[in-house]
């Protein structure tokens, strides 16, 4: 038999993506179509380099081909990406998507997230960046092993100055704590730290990037509001630890993006310290400081669980000695944060679908 195009799209129009609740040709992720007698080739478009259901679609590809139109038919599929947008905006335009990593608790792993985030986005294929604007605190040069790193920077053909982000495993990075004496207080006001961090989104020759990633200070003071109405922000992640001091404090946290001056979408809940395993007993799991807090907050608040991470003294270590622990990826922990990523981008996609649909 001869195979025409038509056939094939049509085929293809009984896949659906279970997230974006549209069948791929109408989403227009099917390109590159190529006929040559049995052999079909196209490429798939996916919607993140991180799509945790690469597999999965393209076997509904292969299958839906081999079913409708010929079982004969020898189907050759390619796979890349093209990172969504919440929408078109002038400004900070070639950055697709930026992600705040928040929690109103201090001390529940913000910035071990934040960067495992970021290792792991990139690791996918992803261009990433990482912003620590945790102007008291920044732990960022630690965690990639850049104390006392500074910076360059070049003027433009407008006379402006933009700094150059450091970059190190593939991630671009700026955090406050480059351009202060680590062993010195930073004593700012509220208005001096806000246009210090802004300074850091407008000021910085970012490139193309698909996902900046933002570690946030903890609570929700001057910084936080700054950032959420000042940039065309795609969603937030929120970390809590699972015991219910952390997360009375976490629950003020996620409630300030949804009050109506803020509106940021909230991506989901991660659950950081969850439990703990001994690096001898890998299947063991000791809920410490209690078990699920994570998962009911998300419950409570009507967001995805993004997942647990355990208490490992690898992943201490590894952010201590300057190199993420999802850089490991011999280690399970490496696929836990590989894990969550993908569901973090699979949700930065699902809320840029809703944008446009509106």
């Amino acid at each position: 038999m001869i195979i025409s195009p038509e056939q094939v799209l049509a085929a293809l129009r009984n896949v659906e993506d279970p997230d974006l609740k549209k069948d791929l040709v109408t989403l227009n992720m099917i390109k590159d179509l190529k006929i040559e007698d049995k052999n079909v080739s196209f490429t798939l478009e996916l919607t993140t380099p991180a799509c945790p259901m690469k597999d999965m679609l393209k076997n509904a590809c292969l299958n839906a081909v081999k079913h409708f139109v010929s079982q004969e038919a020898e189907v050759s599929i390619n796979i890349t990406s093209r990172v969504t947008k919440p929408m078109d905006t002038t400004q900070l335009k070639d950055i697709r998507n930026i992600i705040l990593v928040s929690s109103g608790k201090g001390g529940v792993g913000k910035s071990t997230v934040a960067s495992n985030l970021a290792v792991s986005l990139a690791a996918d294929g992803a261009k990433v960046g990482l912003i620590d604007a945790d102007i008291y605190g920044p732990s960022v040069p630690t965690m990639f092993d850049l104390v006392g790193a500074k910076p360059s920077a070049r003027e433009t053909e407008d006379g402006k100055t933009l700094i150059l982000p450091i970059e190190k495993y593939g991630i671009k990075l700026l955090s406050l704590g480059f351009f202060a004496d680590p062993d010195q207080p930073v004593p700012w006001r509220g208005p001096m730290a806000s246009n210090a961090v802004k300074q850091l989104f407008n000021d910085a020759d970012w490139g193309e990037l698909d996902y900046l990633i933002v570690d946030l200070p903890p609570g929700t003071g001057d910084i936080h509001i700054t950032i959420t109405q000042s940039f065309p922000i795609t969603g937030a992640v929120i970390v809590t630890t699972p015991q219910q001091v952390a997360l009375a404090d976490t629950r003020k946290g996620l409630a300030m993006f949804k009050m109506p001056g803020i509106n940021i979408p909230v991506l989901g809940v991660i659950e950081n310290m969850a439990y703990f395993t001994p690096e001898e007993l890998p299947e063991n799991k000791y809920y410490i400081f209690g078990k699920d807090g994570g998962k009911g907050l998300a419950q409570s608040f009507n967001v995805p669980f993004l997942g647990e991470i355990p208490i490992v003294q690898s992943i201490s270590e590894a952010g201590d000695n300057g190199a993420p622990i999802a850089l490991n990826t011999e280690s399970k922990i490496s696929g836990a944060f590989a894990e969550i990523a993908g569901k973090v981008a699979q949700q930065v996609a699902i809320s840029n679908a809703q944008t446009v649909n509106c």
